[in-house]
């Protein structure tokens, strides 16, 4: 591969299995591209980097009634109930201890080459995991372990199964994958899951029913479903094909609502069609249906997915329009909870992105940090929830330090690592502190405040989103674009600008240099060549094409 060799963007095999899997995709996006389209310009900036994102597309979204005027309940008063939210697993079952933890893959911790195995490496692995791989199978158990312990209610999953080797995934794989995990879960009882943009073979490519099927994820939808089945009580009171469910959780008015965040993400590259899709396999439509009949039933509305709408990884135009759907039924909707970034975030929506503020916040989305350590130590949270309206009372994040023990018959300790409520409560005018109210959008949106009067907290917070862990400096105008991101749920007003916010070049010793604001889940390798490609002054279109055809699935 002389021209990715001679870039230094992968390394030879790596390039080669991505474009394996994933060259069709891209090949079927650039050849359909049209200079000047409003494709084009999304692909330019959101892959390439090279171009200003454009102006979101006006999509009119119809709504079955006008929203009333009714607003968010009050709390019940009664005891909370306890929910677990899991995200970005990726254990890799693959994982080997001693083998060499600084190699030039994407991941590590395993025997890729003779230097790196046990033995050999100069860098060898933990038995519990290291900060440059995907976990081993023993540190998800002893997650479960420390979880069931505090016996939750229901739990919370968010996507995201297989590994990052995404040069080598295949079907099987990921199935395997996917049993591991999701056997693991069922230690939990009740568990509702949501599709993550690494749960298929190739990864990211969700193509609706209008792209041709050349990776047609159909078994992955079917598999997660069957998965999905043996974790809840009873049957989805709506489902679609495409990875999407609605489903009231027993003996209660909460009605949870898992979409397919992958139709909206920018390496999902079957969404740069000409033009492109305004609602891929009407799955916004479904949502107003469904949340059209909560608001109708008087119930009380979570919104599960794998990537937040206001995350700079989905496309502008998706996150406008989910947020619109999101506005509407705000007063139906409690929470809505994403993982996907590997790190410790909120992420509010409001009614005017020109006005933001604690009165025009109207929703928020809690995402969860990753059990995978890439990010930093691995982590789960348990949610406080009024078992009434099912609103955030307050949560607790818990970390295991993975260098802790070298013992196999001994699990890292999973211990408190802080209670939202205990960090930010008591920061605000009047102080929130009490375990029964609620943690309303408009809280979040003080705790957002207090940041930009006090960089003491936001310096707190910041490091809290990668649970301490190689923490970088950021003032200034890095931190006003963090609480800016903060209040960005719609992606448009994040503030992130335009293009893939990181490059990989190779390091004379053979070791990725990382230049990254986000490194984590929303890498995707072939993303990475194209976009380094193109800012090298490669043609992308030439060089992905005559790679694909070599590899293309009819």
């Amino acid at each position: 591969m002389s021209v990715n060799a001679s870039r230094q963007i992968e390394d030879d095999d790596v390039c080669e299995g991505a474009i394996k899997e994933e060259g069709a995709a891209v090949y079927y996006a650039l050849k359909n591209l049209k200079v000047g389209s409003h494709t084009s310009k999304t692909f330019c900036s959101s892959i390439a980097g090279l171009c200003d994102y454009p102006d979101v597309r006006p999509y009119n979204l119809t709504f079955p009634v006008a929203k009333s005027s009714v607003t968010r309940p009050p709390p019940s008063g009664q005891s909370p109930i306890r929910v677990a939210h899991i995200s970005d697993t990726h254990v890799d079952l693959q994982y080997t201890p001693g083998a060499n933890a600084q190699c030039t893959k994407p991941i590590c911790c395993r025997s890729f080459t003779p230097e790196d195995a046990p033995g050999n490496a100069s860098s060898p692995c933990g038995l519990w995991g290291d900060h440059h791989c995907d976990p081993p199978l023993r540190l998800e158990d002893s997650m479960m372990d420390a979880i069931a312990a505090l016996n939750p209610t229901f739990s919370i999953y968010t996507g995201d199964v297989p590994p990052h080797d995404i040069w080598l995934v295949n079907q099987s794989s990921v199935l395997q994958s996917f049993n591991s995990t999701y056997s693991n879960l069922g230690k939990l009882g009740v568990v509702y899951a949501a599709l993550g943009n690494h749960d298929a073979a190739p990864v990211n490519l969700f193509p609706s029913d209008k792209v041709p099927p050349s990776h047609n994820p159909q078994w992955a939808y079917d598999a997660l479903a069957s998965d999905w089945s043996n974790l809840v009580e009873g049957s989805p009171s709506s489902t679609t094909k495409h990875g999407s469910y609605s489903i009231i959780h027993p003996n209660s008015n909460l009605r949870i609502i898992s979409y397919n965040s992958v139709f909206y993400y920018k390496y999902n590259f079957y969404a740069f069609q000409e033009p492109m899709e305004y609602d891929p396999d009407n799955q916004l439509h479904w949502l107003i249906s469904e949340l059209q009949a909560a608001e109708t039933a008087g119930q009380r509305v979570w919104m599960i997915a794998h990537i937040p709408t206001g995350n700079t990884d989905t496309l502008h135009d998706y996150s406008h329009y989910l947020d619109q759907i999101i506005n509407r039924y705000s007063a139906s909707i409690a929470a809505l909870f994403f993982g996907h970034t590997h790190t410790d975030l909120f992420q509010i929506s409001y009614t005017n992105y020109t006005a933001r503020t604690a009165d025009s916040a109207t929703a928020i989305g809690y995402v969860t940090p990753s059990m995978t350590p890439d990010s930093g130590a691995p982590a789960f949270r348990i949610y406080d929830i009024d078992p009434v309206t099912f609103a955030v009372l307050d949560y607790t994040v818990y970390t295991a330090d993975i260098n802790s023990t070298d013992s196999p018959n001994t699990p890292p300790k999973w211990v408190k690592y802080y209670s939202a409520k205990e960090a930010y409560g008591s920061l605000l005018t009047p102080p929130v502190t009490d375990p029964n109210v609620e943690m309303t959008p408009s809280f979040w949106h003080k705790v957002t405040a207090q940041m930009e009067k006090d960089d003491s907290v936001f310096q707190a917070w910041w490091s809290r989103t990668t649970r301490g862990y190689n923490v970088t400096e950021c003032t200034g105008e890095c931190a006003k674009n963090k609480i800016c991101s903060l209040r960005g749920g719609d992606a448009q007003f994040n503030c992130e600008g335009p293009g893939t916010p990181f490059s990989i070049t190779k390091r004379s010793d053979g070791v990725n240099e990382v230049h990254v604001e986000r490194p984590f889940c929303e890498d995707a390798v072939l993303a990475r060549i194209v976009g380094g490609l193109a800012r090298k002054g490669v043609d992308a279109e030439k060089f992905v094409r005559e790679k694909a055809k070599l590899y293309e699935k009819a």
